[in-house]
């Protein structure tokens, strides 16, 4: 028996797979989550092979929980569901730790044979993603940054329309400083400005729009 755990901020969708995978034989769903702290809490009382983890949810990028996860529960193995379908992300998922890839729009079977596949130490991506990973090189994309909270904090007030000077006075720090990590930003995007670097970082869910 499969002991799946479920992680997704959508309750039709938690319910939706909760369903489909409480009426497969070998597999038993022993908890669903919404959030990441009834996720955190919740594992430490109950035996789960395989989560399956939103990675759009609502209070936190949860890109971000892979490596604690994997830390404080090793056995756990971690896919990840998800509406991207960009090799950055996929990339990073499997980078971070996660062993497996599932597009929410995926096949039941699809599904089904992802948590198999995993459960028995093999990686899994899912058609979609797995076509994505194929025309990496083709289309020359890349994986996300690694971004610190000062540049969080940057990025976050420039999307909302701030200049460098409104920024420097909001988060009390120099002009000088808030230049230097917009250069710092536009460098690790690849990019050459910094509503790109927004527009990227609101895609990889770094920031909210």
């Amino acid at each position: 028996m499969i002991k799946v755990a479920i992680t997704d901020d959508h309750p039709l969708l938690l319910e939706g797979l909760k369903n489909i995978l409480s009426n497969q034989i070998e597999i038993e769903v022993v908890a669903c989550f919404s959030d990441k702290e009834s996720m955190m809490q919740g594992l430490l009382t109950i035996d789960a092979d395989i989560i399956l983890l939103d990675i759009n949810l609502a209070d936190i990028n949860t890109l971000e929980l892979i490596k604690p996860l994997k830390q404080r529960f090793p056995h756990l193995e971690i896919i990840m569901l998800s509406v991207h379908n960009e090799y950055a992300v996929i990339n990073s998922s499997l980078a971070e730790g996660a062993k497996g890839y599932i597009q929410k729009n995926a096949s039941v079977e699809e599904i089904i044979h992802g948590i198999q596949a995993v459960h028995t130490g093999q990686k899994y991506l899912c058609s979609q993603s797995t076509i994505v990973l194929d025309k990496k090189e083709e289309v020359g994309l890349k994986q996300i940054p690694k971004l610190t909270r000062r540049e969080k904090e940057i990025l976050i007030e420039a999307a909302s329309g701030l200049t460098t000077n409104q920024i420097a006075e909001k988060l009390f720090i120099s002009h000088h400083t808030v230049e230097s990590h917009r250069k710092n930003l536009i460098e690790k995007f690849q990019t050459s400005n910094l509503s790109t670097a927004i527009k990227m970082a609101i895609e990889y869910n770094l920031i909210k729009n």
